[in-house]
């Protein structure tokens, strides 16, 4: 049997451009509400097109000392350029990055998540401080 956690993939986002890139400040106010950013592609351009595309991006958050981390948000891509004239002939495109805003007392670890239609899927993490 397959274990899901062995099917994500993980890189240096720098170089790869399918890995979710995680923007946020290192140390936030306890209970204190902050944004977490998530991206692809932010060095190196993933396609956008019909064929080839980042369908959706995860965001979760593991608070220090808890046994499982909290799904915070989830942002699917929909619009890559299909219509009925075909692929690639509409106009109408979704960008693949989206903005999450929570608050936390605890420090602990955001957990990122991404799925290419083509390249599967992907994972990133950052570490988070509450002051």
């Amino acid at each position: 049997m397959e274990n899901l956690g062995e099917l994500f993939q993980t890189a240096d986002w720098k170089a790869e451009k399918h890995v979710p890139v995680i923007e946020a400040a290192e140390t936030v106010g306890k209970g204190e509400m902050f944004n977490v950013t998530l991206s692809i592609g932010k060095e190196v351009a993933h396609p956008n097109t019909t064929v080839h595309h980042i369908r959706w991006v995860g965001l979760y958050f593991h608070a220090a000392g808890e046994k499982f981390p909290v799904e915070i948000g989830t942002a699917q891509f929909t619009a890559h350029g299909e219509s009925a004239e075909g692929a690639d002939k509409s106009t109408i495109y979704t960008h693949h990055g989206a903005t999450f805003t929570m608050k936390t007392d605890k420090p602990g670890t955001l957990l990122a998540s991404s799925y290419c239609n083509i390249h599967g899927l992907w994972r990133n993490a950052k570490s988070l401080n509450v002051k």
